[in-house]
Order: C-alpha cells, then structure tokens, then sequence
C-alpha cells in the first residue's frame, strides 16, 4: 500500500477493531512515518454523526484553541483580515473568535453549520490571512488533496493533530487511534509533516506534541510557549478586538429581511 504523504510502499503495522466490528488493517511509512488505515470502507457508518459521542471534550477543546489562536493569529498575520476555520464542526469555533473580534468563517465537508450559520467561507476565495484546522487532518482520507485546499488558501495554517510517537504505539496502547468511532485514520509523524512542508514550499514549526503551523514566512518555534505563558496567566483576552457578536445578530436581521 503506498503511503498516502510520500508515496513510498507502506509496511503493514497491526490490525485493529473499529467501530467494535470491523477487522482492518494499519500501515507505516518506512520514510516518512505516516500510519494509515487500509481503505476506510467504513467512513459512511464513522460520519453517521459528524461529531462522535465519544468525543466529550469538543466544548472544552474549542475554547482552549480559540484562546491560543487569539494570541498566535495575532502575533503572525493581520489580525484584521478574514480567516477560515476548515473542518469547522457544528461551528462552535467560527462562532468563538467572531466573539473575540476575528473574521472568521466556516467551512466542513462534513458537519451541518449550526452555530455559525451565514458565515459560511468561499472556498473559491483567492486567501485567508490564516486558516485554522483543528483535529481534522487526522480524518483526511487523502490528506494530499485536503492539505492542497488549504495551502490554495492561505499562507498560514494553525492546526492541530497528535503526532505519532517515533516508536508506534500498539492498537490499544494509544488512546488518538480512535477505534471507537473509526474516523482517524491518517496519523502524522514529524517527518511527514516537514515533508509535506518542504514539498510545497512551507516552512514547519511545532510544539512537539499536537499543536502546530505550516507557514510561508519562518516563524519562532517559540511562538507556543509565548501562547502558553499568556494563557495561563490569562492575558489572551487583551489580544482580542471588539467583539463581532452584536454587529453579526444585526447583519442577520438584515439579511433576514431581504428574504
């Protein structure tokens, strides 16, 4: 099986049971380190809800990574520009940063727009000042493809994924495969992510673990632990703009009434 990053032959790793029923089989990259699933024949029963039920943490998880994008979309691109959020979810994000004064939109393949709804992002549009994904390349069926539509968008991408520890974990050893709902099946090594990088013309910084930026221009690694610091002594809200709350209630009575 070729390796969906770098298109080296993959080694087959284990087999796993997702969704408590199907048998299917993982695959490692000797090059680059990427582990893949085999076909993901599954994906239409994994998306029979966007969001799994599993997945208890997506409130918290928003408001956390809506505080560190204050900070860093605010140090690394102009906070006055419009960005994307790729992968959106039910639009809890989006709807998150508009709060804090950014001009974000949606976007999701997937997920219905539920809480964000009117700013619904071109992906037509030439660029985003940045385009934020947040655990959402791990559910790329061609990352290749996804990652391309990104990079089309914008020179700055904050997202996040864990990375696969240099020795992979076994099936039940690591809690970021997922097997319950069956919808992470691409997972990066460091190495994958520089290669895609480099192969496009990025440069790669992250915090190690799962947070991370592809960029045009170079950035400071430092830039995380800069976010970190500011977060944990509660200063992120001093990098907000006003918020876009009320004026977006009112361009929706607006638009409201011309239907």
């Amino acid at each position: 099986m070729k390796c969906k990053v770098c298109s080296e032959e993959s080694k087959y790793l284990f087999n796993a049971k997702i969704l408590n029923k199907y048998n299917v089989k993982y695959f490692k990259c000797p090059k680059c380190n990427f582990l893949q699933t085999e076909k993901p024949y599954w994906l239409e029963e994994a998306y029979s809800d966007a969001i799994s039920v599993s997945d208890t943490g997506v409130m918290s998880r928003n408001n956390d990574f809506a505080k560190t994008a204050t900070v860093i979309l605010s140090l690394v691109s102009d906070k006055a520009g419009q960005f994307l959020d790729y992968g959106g979810g039910y639009g809890v994000f989006t709807r998150l940063m508009r709060d804090k004064g950014f001009d974000f939109f949606w976007y999701d393949k997937y997920a219905k727009n539920l809480v964000s709804r009117g700013f619904e992002g071109d992906m037509q549009k030439k660029k985003y000042g940045a385009v934020t994904s947040f655990e959402n390349f791990e559910h790329f069926e061609n990352p290749i493809e996804d990652i391309e539509k990104i990079f089309n968008l914008t020179d700055i991408v904050l997202f996040s994924t864990e990375l696969v520890p240099e020795k992979a974990p076994g099936p039940n050893q690591w809690w970021y495969y997922c097997l319950e709902h069956g919808q992470h099946i691409s997972l990066y090594s460091k190495e994958s992510l520089e290669y895609i990088a480099k192969k496009y013309g990025y440069y790669f910084i992250s915090n190690g673990q799962n947070l991370h930026i592809f960029s045009r221009h170079k950035i400071s690694k430092g830039i995380f632990l800069i976010a970190r610091i500011i977060k944990k002594i509660r200063l992120d809200r001093f990098f907000e703009q006003p918020s876009k709350t009320n004026s977006d209630m009112h361009m929706m009575i607006q638009e409201m009434s011309r239907k």
